[in-house]
Parts: structure tokens; sequence; C-alpha cells
């Protein structure tokens, strides 16, 4: 649940713009100003209709030019931008005790690593979220229950995340639907704490929704968690080709922020019915961005 926090400024929207080159057709999406970057959930994601943990996360990030991204995300979203930039993420984790509604989460069909391609996106109430490319999973129910009743793109894939010490390593490779044999191996070392994220650490990190494509709109799913207990990592290795597999150019280098969390205990609750106005007071914003550069 969200924490009290002290008293602090009127929050102040991070602006979220696309370049001119993007398709006209998102123009209109693209004028919207965002809802700010907040570490706690702006909702309380009631009705719960899904509970679950994300556990022992790596998430890997390279800047992406938002023109390359725009075509990918759901009709009525635009790229989420920070200093002029998006980003397309790698997030390998695993997945503890999925439960419906407030029922305890099922230990074995609702448990097993994952892996997933995300974006950032803004819709045309503002709300910031992710879109998934792709979300690799070792069990085939969650897979298919995912797929149809979620219009996510889960895939089935053979996986396994181990420990040794400090060093978590993730591991996967794809069986259904495809492209079969899409692959990651990756490997991380655990370090300190971070006492004070930055702001783009924050942008990359605090998500409360996700977009994905129902008939005739972007759809909106919320989500509530603790705030993120983060830590520096460092990259040992990565081999993997599931970017270019969900449509995206291959990164040519290392990712430009590498993160880890022990984990938070995740509520997802339904579809609002009316968006909360974009840019209204919540419980903690983030620094915005200011010439060209985040503000200190």
């Amino acid at each position: 649940m969200p924490s009290t926090q002290r008293p602090v400024p009127d929050p102040i929207p991070v602006p979220g713009s696309v370049p001119p080159d993007v398709t006209p057709d998102l123009k209109a999406t693209a004028g919207t100003t965002p809802e700010p970057v907040t570490v706690d959930p702006p909702h309380d994601a009631t009705p719960t209709l899904l509970t679950q943990s994300w556990l022992d996360l790596a998430f890997l990030h390279w800047a992406v030019d938002p023109a390359e991204v725009a075509p990918l995300l759901p009709k009525g979203t635009v790229p989420d931008v920070f200093d002029g930039v998006t980003y397309v993420g790698l997030v390998a984790f695993r997945m503890h005790r999925v439960g419906w509604f407030r029922l305890p989460g099922v230990p074995y069909l609702g448990s097993f690593p994952e892996t997933n391609v995300r974006l950032y996106s803004v819709d045309a109430h503002g709300r910031r979220g992710v879109v998934f490319r792709s979300l690799d999973a070792s069990r085939l129910l969650p897979v298919l229950v995912g797929r149809w009743a979620f219009r996510i793109p889960y895939v089935w894939s053979r996986m396994s995340v181990r420990q040794d010490g400090a060093t978590l390593t993730y591991t996967s490779s794809r069986r259904w639907p495809g492209p079969r044999g899409a692959r990651s191996a990756l490997a991380v070392r655990v370090g300190d704490p971070i006492a004070e994220p930055t702001p783009l650490e924050h942008f990359l990190t605090a998500r409360w929704g996700l977009h994905s494509t129902v008939p005739g709109r972007a759809g909106y799913l919320p989500n509530a968690h603790p705030r993120w207990p983060l830590h520096r990592a460092e990259l040992l290795s990565c081999d993997e080709d599931l970017i270019a597999a969900a449509g995206l150019t291959a990164p040519k280098g290392p990712p430009l922020s590498v993160l880890y969390s022990p984990g938070v205990p995740v509520r997802f609750g339904p579809p609002p019915r009316v968006p909360s106005e974009a840019g209204a007071r919540s419980p903690l914003a983030l620094p915005h961005q200011r010439n060209g550069g985040p503000a200190r």
C-alpha cells in the first residue's frame, strides 16, 4: 500500500511529446500533457482483479528514437519521452503466486520465470503506462489466459532463473507461438541499494498501468504496489534477440540503465470509467525535465 508522505510542492508534469516526423494521426494525442511521474501509485487499483508478486527483477534499458517506437504502440497512445528519447526495456524476473481477486495466489501454475520487452506510452488522457511487445513465460496456462483475457502478447518459453550469491542468471528460449527459438541469456551482479533514484530511473520503473489494444481504442489496466526498492546492478553478460523479435532494431551497445529490485507485491484493478485529470495532485511528484535535462 502507498506509504504516508511528507508534504511536497504541487506536482509538475513531465513533458511528453513526439518529434514532427511521427505519423499525423498521433499528433492530437501527442499534445496531451502527461500525468506526473510519481514514486507511489496515483490510484488504489480497486476493486482488485489480480494479485501477484514480481521478484528478483533485472531492468535493462536502451534509448530508442520515438519515431521507431510510435508505429508499435496501440492506437491512441504515443511514446513517452525523457530528454527527447524513449526507451525499450528488457525486464527479467520471477512471477510469484498469481491470483484472482483477493483469493490466495496459485503456488505452481501462478509462479514462473518471465522476461518481457516493453515500451513506454502516454494516452489521450495523459496516463503514462507500458506497452508489452512480448512476455516470455514458462507456464502454458498463464500464457493462454493472458493472450485471451487481456490481449497481452504472452509467449510460451523454456526459462530459468538461477542465483549464486549476488549474481542472478536469467535464460529463455521461445517455444510458441514464435519466432521459435528467440532467446535471452543475461546475468547481473546485484549492488548497493539506491537511496535516491534519478529522475530517469523513476521514469523507467514507476509505471502504474499498461496500455493494450482493444476494439476501437487503447485499453488501460491500472496497477498498484509499494514503491520500488531499487539496487545498482552490473551487467555481466547479455545475449538476446527478443528485442529484435519484438519488431525493434537490435541494440548495438550496452544498456544505458541496469537496475535490480528484490521485488514488490502487486494488485491490478479494472480499467477506470472516467480517467483522472492529467496533472492532478498525486502522492509524490518527481523533478521534471527543464531545458533539455532533468531538474535536480
